[in-house]
């Protein structure tokens, strides 16, 4: 890949930052402040509108916009487990707007930021120690079981930590054996924001941000490994595909 200059994106992307910081500032106060008092799914609504903030402003002041293929392939009026790919801290602002509502999995940490932890924590995540792994395991699939039962999907980064643009890494399977005790479906869905924001980056570059999301693959009679092999090849092809790895 050409090298590229950073100049002007650098300077679009303190633009970003200039007014992104306040405005999360004041909108986490209110959100502490009101969210605790709405029940889940308006509190989801009503948390992650500001994500629609973000993106909007993202393409307006670094050019990044985003398309999206297989839309439909996202089960209707059942809850279903979402495998994503992790290289960017887009993802976790969009994917709150194409998957409503939903929890996702992150590490415990994360919710010690301060004001976007606190907001995050009202989310109902399910927030793991990496360092226990095998607790963690069990908290996933004993807290992913529950929040599948009241029809919220879950939304699990089977590589585990980001990665950056032409790294595969490892995909775990944790996701795969949660749908399979659930006996809900794996949506796969992948990305490459990394191209545009790559991961723990303050630069931001124009483009279009391609997602694509997989048909559900059904749990039903089957393993978890075959159940991981169909959603990680999938993943594996489209990410090639569209110059995630």
């Amino acid at each position: 890949m050409a090298k590229r200059s950073t100049f002007l994106p650098a300077l679009r992307s303190g633009l970003y930052y200039l007014l992104m910081y306040p405005v999360t500032i004041i909108y986490a106060i209110f959100c502490l402040i009101v969210g605790p008092l709405l029940p889940f799914r308006a509190r989801f609504a009503v948390l992650s509108s500001i994500n629609y903030f973000y993106i909007a402003w993202l393409r307006i002041s670094c050019g990044v916009k985003v398309d999206v293929q297989g839309r439909e392939n996202l089960p209707k009026g059942q809850a279903f487990v979402v495998v994503a790919n992790h290289q960017s801290e887009w993802e976790t602002l969009y994917l709150q707007l194409l998957v409503r509502p939903q929890v996702v999995v992150l590490k415990r940490e994360l919710l010690k930021i301060p004001f976007f932890g606190w907001a995050l924590a009202l989310l109902k995540p399910i927030a793991l120690d990496r360092s226990e792994r095998r607790g963690a395991l069990k908290q996933l699939l004993q807290q992913g079981v529950a929040r599948l039962q009241e029809g919220i999907p879950v939304l699990i980064f089977p590589q585990g930590t980001r990665l950056p643009v032409g790294k595969l890494g490892r995909m775990n399977k944790g996701g795969s054996m949660l749908a399979c005790k659930a006996g809900v479906p794996v949506v796969p869905l992948v990305h490459n924001a990394g191209v545009f924001w790559p991961g723990k980056s303050f630069v931001k570059y124009p483009g279009t941000v391609q997602v694509r999301v997989g048909k559900p693959v059904p749990v039903e009679g089957r393993s978890v490994d075959e159940v991981q092999k169909d959603a990680s090849e999938w993943m594996e092809q489209q990410m090639r595909e569209i110059g995630a790895i």
